[in-house]
């Protein structure tokens, strides 16, 4: 009855449903890893976000490479903006999607060291080549608060850092490029400022990180299981199917043959 398994479609059918089933389960516990990765990133970025703010400098100092822990952790400090070596960051967009420059201005610590403040966002307003008119920040002596931010690179954002762009431009931020152009001790990582805020609402501060969607993640996990789950039953419902169909035909072809033959 069930010999039809042993012909060429239906070894090659069960070959492919035993080859989904490990491969199906191999994906949801991917599925689950990544769940639990995402669920530990925003838990991390929220207690980051809801801890107090500290003086800068008793999370980074120049080297330092900000970890995960430290990212967006709320900090503060005390100086003075040097608008004369601020920058624009290239191709970055706002929280409605437009394309245009991240402000980065040179913060001068009391001790002489320089924080790098991501002071936010401002249109393009023309040709990109054209440094941008970029509202002043606060003179004088002033505090500032921000989250703490890891250096960019290319490996980490997607973004290529190009060469020979128009003056006062950069690609990525990273306080070791900016310690070489500065001159200067530059504290690793840069901050994206919170406060003050600025006069007019420009440049456009950034918002907080949205959390990553760790609950779809889960909902595959289960889609994939569930699935490993089908094959067998599919499997298992065609075999039945087929093997109705066959005696079937074969109970047909007995009947038809065992009827008299026409006089």
């Amino acid at each position: 009855m069930y010999r039809f398994l042993l012909t060429r479609q239906w070894v090659i059918l069960t070959l492919i449903a035993l080859a989904l089933i490990p491969t199906m389960i191999r994906l949801g516990f991917w599925q689950q890893h990544r769940y639990e990765e995402r669920s530990a990133r925003n838990q991390l970025v929220s207690d980051a976000l809801a801890a107090k703010p500290v003086p800068v400098e008793r999370l980074t100092s120049p080297g330092h490479v900000v970890t995960r822990a430290e990212k967006y952790h709320g900090v503060t400090a005390t100086g003075t903006f040097d608008t004369e070596h601020e920058v624009v960051v290239r191709r970055r967009v706002s929280a409605d999607d437009q394309v245009g420059f991240h402000v980065l201005t040179p913060f001068v610590l009391t001790d002489g060291k320089v924080l790098l403040v991501n002071r936010g966002w401002i249109p393009a307003n023309g040709v990109q080549t054209a440094f941008p008119k970029i509202p002043a920040p606060p003179s004088g002596r002033t505090t500032v608060t921000g989250r703490l931010m890891a250096d960019e690179t290319t490996t980490a954002s997607g973004i290529k850092d190009v060469r020979g762009l128009p003056a006062r431009q950069i690609m990525l931020i990273n306080s070791e490029q900016e310690a070489r152009r500065l001159g200067a001790q530059v504290l690793g990582g840069y901050i994206q400022q919170t406060a003050p805020e600025p006069k007019g609402d420009t440049p456009e501060q950034i918002s907080d990180p949205g959390k990553e969607d760790a609950p779809l993640n889960y909902a595959y996990m289960i889609q994939w299981w569930l699935f490993a789950a089908g094959v067998p039953v599919g499997w298992f419902v065609l075999v039945r199917r087929e093997a109705r169909e066959r005696a079937k035909a074969a109970s047909e072809e007995a009947a038809a043959q065992a009827e008299p033959a026409a006089v």
